[in-house]
């Protein structure tokens, strides 16, 4: 099996590439470097992947380059590619729009012309559904932020492709995900830095806003159990069944690191969800997807990763 991995160099990415290689995959990468974040983090996060015979990296845009060299020989796709974050997207639109819109139109336009792949697996997230998230798949979307908004519209796309050019796809909505390797514009990630380093953290809102978390390898099996007992036009929420606040998870940050956090609040962003927790039923049943890592062993692993122990 072939498998092209958009986004490989990222948080998800990148540990979607390990899955797979360690399945048997052969694997190509594929990332653009967009500057939203430091480009060395993401060479670390390629550094061992680059080392395996079996995996190929491919820098390219796809909002403007040739796909068509990084698609040879590929049968599926796992596009994960796109710029996260609710924050930048109310000022950053064009570049939501471009990288979350027209990078999905493009590369299923050539996958549409290369005319080998079988199987496009779309990452895309809670945000489609709002301010409130509890319920199943079948749950209205009614995004409350532009980023929510553009990777609605790529679902969109994935099914328009699939309903008139026979492109088969599979929509994944991803919960919360955290754990080594996470952006450093990621919640966890800042509150982490700030108590190692005796910072202050700025919590939006009261503190109260729920989260559903999802351990970055659990969502990774996840993505490949997806393509192991792929169904064509499901769609599926995938996370963690732990559901904790933003005040709770300072108090347990500061147990595992043994540091007192200092906590200041301010008025909460627009776009922020008051509550995310994933229905994972339909995974249950038709991918056996259980997550398996518990939250504070989760944390504990991406602070021994943050404080460079792992």
């Amino acid at each position: 099996m072939r498998s092209l991995v958009t986004g490989a160099a990222g948080f998800i990415g990148s540990h979607l590439c390990e899955t797979l290689l360690a399945a048997g995959h052969e694997v190509v990468g594929l990332d653009a470097f967009i500057p939203y974040y430091p480009r060395a983090v993401k060479e670390a996060n390629l550094a061992s992947l680059r080392a395996n015979p079996r995996f190929t990296f491919f820098e390219l845009d796809l909002r403007t380059d040739d796909l068509a060299p990084a698609l040879e020989g590929v049968d599926t796709i796992f596009h994960l590619a796109a710029m996260g974050g609710l924050v930048l997207s109310w000022t950053r639109f064009d570049l939501y729009m471009t990288c979350n819109i027209l990078a999905t139109q493009r590369l299923l336009e050539a996958t549409r012309q290369a005319g080998t792949v079988g199987k496009f697996i779309y990452s895309s997230t809670s945000s489609i559904y709002g301010s409130d998230v509890t319920g199943p798949e079948t749950t209205p979307p009614l995004p409350v932020s532009p980023y929510g908004i553009t990777k609605l519209a790529a679902e969109h796309l994935m099914q328009a492709y699939d309903r008139q050019f026979g492109v088969p796809s599979t929509i994944l909505r991803y919960f919360s995900v955290y754990g080594p390797r996470q952006r450093p514009d990621m919640g966890y990630y800042i509150f982490i830095d700030a108590i190692l380093h005796g910072k202050p953290i700025t919590v939006f809102g009261d503190g109260n806003q729920l989260r559903g978390n999802t351990y970055v390898t659990d969502i990774a099996r996840a993505t490949l159990l997806a393509h192991e007992k792929f169904e064509r036009g499901a769609i599926y929420n995938l996370g963690g069944s732990e559901e904790i606040s933003a005040n709770q998870v300072i108090s347990l940050l500061e147990e595992i690191i043994g540091k007192p956090a200092q906590v200041q609040y301010a008025p909460p962003r627009p776009g922020e969800q008051s509550r995310t927790l994933a229905d994972t039923t339909l995974a249950q049943q038709r991918l056996g997807f259980t997550p398996q890592m518990s939250l504070r062993d989760g944390l504990t692993a991406q602070v021994r990763w943050q404080a460079g122990e792992s």
